[in-house]
């Protein structure tokens, strides 16, 4: 299992981050002390770093400049800052990827995914098979017999959270909770429109009886 660290001060992002890179199958680091995080993010033996550029006592730039004199472990650079010249700045430092806030945590998971790809070269994947279509995450679409169907952001959660319990009953409590974010609270009325309106859009494209309905449970991938 991966370990990643999460350097970021805000409490709630941090938190946030930690939670739903958990429920996604990685070990999570957060640590709330930045007085020696230099050496703190050395000694962690991590395998990812994602690193906030607003900071207190170091900014991002010059952990990553300190990071980089003593080890090559890959770095994502996330932020609030969105000029040209401020993700030049962090990949000239050294870091791997640069992605700024608010984002698609789906969008985050698949930039991960990627750079764990590309330097450890291991199998890993934005696509899920789930038998008679795939979920394309770095795209957000859906790939059935070679049409491409694309997925609203909300869409694309549903189903990556039904497969990531695939076989199992997943609750609409759960389902929110991974539905929402920092840009958005989801009730219970948004999940179940989001629901018909995936439901519809799989029929459409022909693929029918997708997301069952197990009535006062949840809902299952089929």
């Amino acid at each position: 299992m991966k370990k990643i660290l999460i350097i970021e001060d805000n409490i709630k992002i941090r938190n946030e981050l930690s939670i739903f890179l958990t429920q996604n199958g990685y070990t999570c680091d957060a640590p709330e002390d930045f007085a020696h995080i230099i050496e703190y993010s050395i000694s962690s033996k991590s395998h990812l770093i994602l690193l906030d550029i607003n900071l207190p006592i170091y900014d991002g730039y010059y952990i990553c400049r300190e990071i980089r004199k003593q080890s090559d472990v890959p770095i994502i650079v996330v932020t609030s800052r969105d000029s040209e010249i401020d993700e030049l700045t962090a990949m000239n430092l050294g870091a791997d990827d640069f992605i700024t806030k608010p984002y698609n945590t789906q969008i985050l998971l698949a930039r991960i995914s990627s750079v764990f790809k590309r330097v450890y070269k291991e199998n890993v994947t934005d696509k899920f098979d789930c038998g008679s279509f795939t979920i394309n995450l770095s795209k957000s679409e859906i790939d059935y017999d070679g049409v491409k169907i694309d997925l609203t952001k909300n869409e694309l959660k549903i189903l990556t959270g039904l497969y990531e319990k695939r076989y199992s009953i997943v609750s609409r409590d759960e389902l929110m909770a991974h539905l929402w974010d920092s840009e958005m609270f989801v009730d219970d009325n948004t999940l179940t429109v989001n629901i018909n309106r995936l439901r519809k859009k799989l029929e459409d494209a022909g693929l029918k009886n997708v997301i069952e309905t197990k009535r006062g449970q949840g809902y299952m991938l089929e």
